[in-house]
């Protein structure tokens, strides 16, 4: 894989999501940071007004190890994502 091509994960939430994810808010974040931490991830957020879902870009990696990130997401197995899709993203700049 090119050293500069990222993967872009695109989240969907459920409508009420603002509401539903204070149980699951904490550790949701706290996994992200340690994706962070150990380098795997880039940057993350909530994307929409009000919020509809998540951008994630991570760092090169395998679609087998994409679906793990998924799958270790607190807000996964609460049933607070809807869909979710990998991107390659080619940075050019």
């Amino acid at each position: 894989m090119d050293p500069e091509s990222h993967i872009l994960l695109m989240y969907e939430y459920v409508e009420d999501i603002l509401e539903r994810r204070a149980p699951y808010r904490d550790d949701h974040l706290a996994n992200l940071r340690r994706a962070k931490q150990e380098g795997s991830l880039i940057m993350a957020g909530a994307i929409g007004d009000p919020v509809t879902g998540a951008a994630i870009v991570l760092a090169p990696c395998t679609a087998e190890e994409v679906g793990e990130f998924v799958l270790r997401d607190p807000y996964h197995a609460a049933g607070l994502i809807t869909d979710w899709r990998a991107l390659p993203w080619n940075v050019v700049v």
